[in-house]
C-alpha cells in the first residue's frame, strides 16, 4: 500500500513554493507515494454578507449560486496549476477541493483520506498578521492527525 502525501495550496505563491519544494526535496518519497493536491473553497458568506448589505437586505438565491461557482472554478484553477507543476516533473498528482474554513477543512480531508504526511507552505505573515487572520499552518501542526512539514519561502 502507498503511503499518502497531501500539499495543500492556495493563491498564495507560498503554496506552489511548497509543492515544487515537495516535488524537489522529497522525489524519492513522492515516488513511493500517492500524491494528494487539496484546496478548500472558503465558505462565501463575506462576499455575500456584503453584498447582502449593499442591496438592502435582499440577496438573491442565483447571486449566491453565481458566486459558488465561481469559486470553485478559482478552485479547481488553482488545483489544475498545481497538477501541471507535477506533471512537468513527472508525477501523477490526485486533487481534492472541499468547501469550508481551510485550517478545518485540511484537518478533516487528513483524517478523511488516511494521509501520512501533510505539506503546507508558510506565508510569512509574522506574529501581528497572524493573530488577526490566524495561522492555517498552525492550526494543522496541532489539529492535524498526522506529521505536518511546514515550507518557508526565502525572502
Amino acid at each position: 500500500m502507498k503511503k499518502k502525501v497531501m500539499v495543500a495550496i492556495d493563491e498564495n505563491e507560498c503554496s506552489y513554493y511548497a509543492l515544487e519544494w515537495t516535488l524537489d526535496k522529497l522525489r524519492d518519497t513522492i515516488a513511493d507515494s500517492e500524491l494528494i493536491i487539496f484546496t478548500a473553497q472558503p465558505f462565501s458568506s463575506l462576499n455575500i454578507g456584503y453584498v447582502h448589505a449593499s442591496t438592502f437586505g435582499v440577496t438573491s438565491p442565483e447571486l449566491i449560486k453565481s458566486i459558488q461557482e465561481n469559486q470553485h472554478r478559482a478552485a479547481l484553477a488553482l488545483l489544475e496549476k498545481a497538477k501541471e507543476i507535477c506533471a512537468n516533473k513527472g508525477i501523477v498528482a490526485e486533487t481534492v477541493t472541499e468547501v469550508g474554513d481551510p485550517k478545518e477543512a485540511i484537518s478533516e480531508a487528513v483524517e478523511k483520506l488516511n494521509i501520512e504526511l501533510l505539506v503546507l507552505g508558510s506565508n510569512n505573515r509574522g506574529a501581528l498578521g497572524r493573530a488577526f487572520l490566524g495561522s492555517v499552518s498552525n492550526y494543522c501542526v496541532h489539529h492535524a492527525k498526522c506529521p505536518v512539514l511546514v515550507v518557508k519561502k526565502p525572502a
